[in-house]
């Protein structure tokens, strides 16, 4: 069983490398300055304002902390959800959450679920290492996950649509003004 296990990373990793570098589109999560972008061959497309991990970096299990290096998209759950719509093991649970309701911090509206290509992230599709959205969204710009990456309703539901399984999702401790050259520079600095 361990065999077909190490088979199949091996085989999901090839497709991930395969579809992302014919189609050109990658996701690059910046830990500094909380946002993900969206590029396409080199050109910036979109920018969104994040919140990781408030324990850091790193992927130990139990540890909280959000994945560094290069991993793909393995999942997406949520399709056509109205937006704040709670997400459990990645099933609707059919309650809606506004956003910034008090007291309230569930995944909601979309669930795109990540797997790691690199040995310091191989943890993270079993820690369950996910861009969702959030209802606490006057969080977000600031670390306050528990190892995700937590977007808007809005935002997570845009960038839904946009991403493919396979697709490359880079987090990185650099800034995305030193990674993505910027024709327009108010995609970088756009607080949404």
């Amino acid at each position: 069983m361990k065999r077909f296990g190490a088979t199949f990373l091996l085989i999901a990793a090839f497709v991930a490398r395969l579809s992302a570098s014919s189609l050109g589109t990658e996701i690059v999560v910046s830990i500094p300055d909380q946002k993900l972008a969206v590029v396409d061959r080199g050109k910036l497309i979109a920018s969104y304002s994040i919140s990781t991990s408030r324990f850091g970096t790193g992927d130990t299990a139990g540890s909280y902390r959000t994945p560094l290096g290069v991993l793909f998209v393995s999942g997406k759950f949520g399709d056509r959800l109205p937006a704040g719509t709670v997400i459990k093991n990645r099933v609707s649970t059919r309650e809606i959450v506004n956003a910034n309701e008090p007291g309230r911090d569930a995944i909601v509206s979309r669930v795109i679920w990540l797997r790691g290509l690199e040995e310091q992230n191989r943890g993270a599709h079993d820690r369950c290492i996910y861009i969702h959205g959030t209802p606490e969204e006057r969080r977000i710009g600031q670390p306050a996950s528990f190892g995700c990456i937590r977007m808007r309703s809005k935002d997570v539901i845009a960038l839904y649509d946009e991403l493919h399984i396979g697709m490359h999702v880079t987090i990185t401790k650099k800034q995305l003004i030193d990674l993505v050259p910027a024709e327009e520079p108010s995609l970088l600095a756009r607080t949404d």
